[in-house]
């Protein structure tokens, strides 16, 4: 069976430890966290598969912590909780939680779900990539399908001026490459560049403001001081 990894976050040590045994008898590599703010960092650290998170912690309760995934990454996540009542689960499910289960719960039962979720997940992904093809480019939380010019960020469409999108896709279509402000000027408006030309910087804040979660502090369009600007794979 390949390897999938399932990060726990829970602050009960007795809960993580019966579930981590669950799981390590099926093969899959467990990660442990013991408040949201840790389980968040282990997110950004580790190739991470499924999240196990419960609700009730102190600090950075599960509905936040599964909010802030949410805002990053499709993952399947399963909610533990010792509430049972209905808008509980509502709530839970509405942050982005594909599972929810009532504590006490059956360790198997867990499981179970795990695999269920882990079998979806891997198929929607798998379906997904099979639609990709030479008119699709696909990097960190763009969709840029050239075939008909839609961008999508976080599957979400944004609307682009013919000009922004030109710019995305030059970027996008070269990974790692840093464009100098006049390369992207001469390729995009096919002009000679004069200095003190701020056209390219004004037209990178207002794509940025479509594309960034924080147009301030971008992670898609990286600024290169003194040289240009890049999107990295």
């Amino acid at each position: 069976m390949e390897s999938y990894n399932i990060l726990v976050i829970d602050d009960v040590v007795e809960i993580i430890e019966l579930i981590e045994i669950h799981l390590l008898s099926e093969g899959y590599g467990v990660y442990k966290a013991f408040n949201g703010p840790d389980g968040l960092k282990i997110l950004e650290s580790q190739k991470i598969h499924l999240v196990v998170l419960d609700i009730m912690m102190p600090g950075m309760d599960g509905l936040e912590t599964c909010r802030l995934i949410r805002q990053k990454m499709n993952i399947p996540i399963i909610m533990l909780s010792a509430k049972s009542q209905d808008m509980d689960k509502i709530l839970g499910l509405g942050m982005g939680a594909d599972d929810y289960m009532i504590k006490p719960f059956n360790p198997m039962e867990l499981v179970a779900r795990v695999k269920s979720q882990l079998r979806r997940y891997l198929y929607l992904n798998t379906q997904k990539s099979q639609m990709f093809d030479e008119n699709t480019i696909s990097i960190k939380s763009l969709l840029i399908n050239k075939k008909n010019h839609q961008v999508s960020v976080y599957d979400k469409e944004v609307s682009l001026t013919p000009t922004e999108y030109e710019i995305l896709l030059l970027l996008a279509s070269n990974p790692g490459t840093v464009f100098s402000t006049e390369e992207i000027f001469e390729r995009v408006w096919k002009e000679k560049y004069f200095e003190a030309n701020n056209t390219v910087m004004v037209h990178i804040w207002r794509l940025r403001e479509k594309i960034e979660e924080n147009p301030k502090e971008p992670k898609v369009i990286e600024t290169i001081w003194g040289v240009g600007y890049k999107i990295e794979n």
